[in-house]
């Protein structure tokens, strides 16, 4: 697949992205991510590693386009964040309430 990256036209093709990653330790994720055989790599070093370009002169959007495009599947870093503990009221319409949380009100 032809694909620009850095206004750079590539031939990409998913075989030869698992070539080009293969015996590659991946970075700690920080953002985006494209998963590749059983492992998540960062965007930027995937796209350093097949384009052989630094990784400033790239956008991660147009790896993750490329990548999608060829069949990767990417995705995004979330930070986990606790659920807050229901109200230990028995009634649950106080119990919705207190989840949805308090209205704001303007005058």
């Amino acid at each position: 697949m032809r694909c620009v990256i850095a206004r750079f036209p590539f031939d990409l093709t998913k075989q030869g992205v698992l070539d080009s990653m293969k015996g590659v330790k991946p970075e700690e994720i920080t953002a985006e991510f494209v998963v590749i055989g059983r492992r998540q790599y960062p965007v930027k070093q995937v796209g350093q590693v097949v384009t052989r370009q630094d990784r400033r002169d790239f956008s991660a959007g147009e790896v993750v386009k490329a990548m999608t495009q060829l069949g990767f599947t990417c995705g995004t870093r979330t930070e986990a964040v606790p659920a807050p503990a229901p109200a230990p009221t028995a009634d649950p319409y106080e119990q919705a309430s207190a989840a949805l949380g308090t209205p704001q009100w303007s005058e």
